[in-house]
């Protein structure tokens, strides 16, 4: 099973460049508990940079637990389920939120 920082360092290769055409924004990801940290994924026009740490003004903040997220990410946790029941919270641009499966694939 990957670990968070591996599948943060993965994120490119699921990027969608198509599906993020016209944007320009950050998204922060706050991961929870044992092996957790703060990631965020800034695009702009089409292009992907992924970096560890925390970004000043995001657009978008995801918040989740580290095991939620490694589930979500290998397709054992849908993220619609775990957003209806609490385990991950957006704060923000939420219309940019639903848009995140389209732009990122497992």
């Amino acid at each position: 099973m990957p670990t968070v920082k591996e599948l943060f360092e993965r994120m490119p290769a699921s990027f969608q460049k198509e599906a993020a055409t016209g944007l320009d924004v950050a998204i922060q990801f706050d991961i929870t508990g044992e092996r957790g940290g703060k990631w965020y994924a800034a695009i702009k026009d089409g292009e992907l940079d992924v970096v560890e740490g925390a970004h000043e003004s995001p657009d978008l903040t995801i918040t989740v637990e580290a095991q939620d997220y490694i589930d979500i990410s290998t397709g054992t946790l849908n993220e619609q389920l775990a957003f209806m029941t609490g385990r991950i919270t957006a704060r923000g641009d939420t219309v940019l939120a639903m848009k995140l499966p389209g732009i990122f694939t497992r």
